[in-house]
């Protein structure tokens, strides 16, 4: 899309007030007989605008269930996705929480912090499970009553959870994400994805996955059914809170988190167009946001047809994959109302409202330290037959 210049832009109802809300995609309570946690939400006021917050794969189309006439365009049920796990969270004499994650290693899931520290970055759930499966039925829900892995599924629970020291517990903070290490091996068919440390993520179509909120009609109603059925589509990184063009203004609006690596992608259901020197947008809330303040069209995306999908409750900490990589995790959702493009005015993950995203380049550091990497396992399994060679020579020698 070429760059306003001196066009003249006329955006009908959008006013220098921007009142906006949050949604973060994850710790949804799960319908058993566990009781729901509160979530949280917070509101205030930044640089002359008002906004709130809330901790808290919905398609063009349906994402329901086959029997409720759901687009198989999204199901997640190929062997690629054998590896992107369901995370519940048991909190004790409180509720229990769902949550998406990825393997990364044979005993190593990544996700959203928030998903395993309560939302505040302070006590974490007393048990968390990851449930895998390779089963072809797109709507296997992996868990029963109990929590017990349903047929066609396998739990195991969690031994450690390494939460990113930098962690605020705030709804928007790049440093949203952790590390789950489990008490066993994930099982042989689970797919274990590689790390994508590229910064190159500005205008790059990814791969969403999660298990959280879906609908029946789509992104004219957002999310109206349950979770625990996996599903996936597409989307564009739109832009960073801490992208130059935006002179700082993200700086300390959402609150003290460092938001400079958290990443975008707006919820469309068309392409903005130029029209005898006047933009077009519909429910493109990202090409919006980067008309009125930057003059620019820095976020025109394209819109990807029926594949493009946005997050919803019980997404959280759920993959986005670049070339089979993983990129970024699945963090919040934020809407800046419908003067700027959600399609109701309300934060449910309808057209027009934003995705966000905490992009794995930012973490590279931290992430190795706690997730050995494939060559390092290699030298570590080869380290202990090598030992193992050695103490039966030894025996040998001895004996002799």
């Amino acid at each position: 899309m070429q760059q306003v210049g001196d066009i003249i832009m006329k955006i009908s109802g959008r006013t220098s007030a921007i009142a906006f809300g949050l949604l973060a995609a994850s710790s949804l309570a799960i319908p058993t007989a566990a009781s729901a946690q509160s979530n949280r939400s917070i509101s205030g006021a930044s640089k002359g605008l008002a906004w709130t917050a809330s901790n808290m794969i919905v398609g063009v189309d349906s994402t329901a269930t086959v029997a409720g006439g759901g687009n198989p365009l999204y199901f997640a049920n190929k062997p690629q996705y054998s590896g992107v796990v369901t995370l519940i969270m048991q909190y004790n004499g409180v509720g229990a929480f769902i949550c998406t994650g990825s393997l990364v290693g044979r005993n190593k899931v990544v996700t959203a912090a928030h998903c395993v520290s309560d939302g505040y970055g302070s006590k974490g759930p007393d048990k968390v499970t990851a449930y895998f499966s390779d089963s072809s039925d797109p709507d296997l829900v992996r868990f029963g009553p109990g929590f017990v892995a349903a047929p066609g599924a396998i739990a195991i629970d969690s031994s450690y959870v390494h939460v990113n020291p930098g962690y605020t517990g705030q709804v928007i903070d790049q440093n949203d994400i952790a590390v789950i290490t489990l008490a066993s091996n994930a099982p042989s068919y689970a797919k274990a994805y590689d790390f994508y440390f590229e910064d190159d993520l500005s205008g790059q179509s990814f791969n969403v996955v999660g298990n959280g909120r879906r609908s029946d009609v789509g992104g004219d109603v957002g999310a109206n059914l349950g979770t625990g059925r996996m599903r996936q589509g597409e989307n564009i990184y739109d832009y960073a809170l801490g992208d130059a063009i935006w002179g700082g203004f993200w700086d300390g609006f959402f609150g003290s988190a460092d938001v400079t690596n958290s990443w975008l992608s707006d919820f469309d259901n068309a392409s903005p167009q130029i029209i005898d020197g006047e933009l077009f947008v519909g429910n493109d809330q990202g090409c919006i946001i980067g008309v009125v303040l930057t003059g620019t069209a820095f976020g025109c995306n394209p819109y990807l047809g029926d594949i493009e999908v946005g997050v919803a409750g019980g997404d959280s900490g759920g993959p986005q994959f670049l070339n089979g990589k993983l990129a970024s995790v699945t963090s919040y959702g934020l809407t800046f109302g419908a003067d700027f493009g959600d399609i109701d005015d309300a934060l449910n993950s309808s057209f027009g409202e934003f995705s966000g995203y905490v992009p794995i380049y930012a973490h590279e550091d931290w992430l190795k330290s706690v997730v050995p990497e494939p060559a390092t396992w290699a030298m570590m399994i080869a380290g202990f037959g090598l030992v193992g060679t050695m103490m039966r020579r030894r025996r040998t020698a001895v004996a002799a």
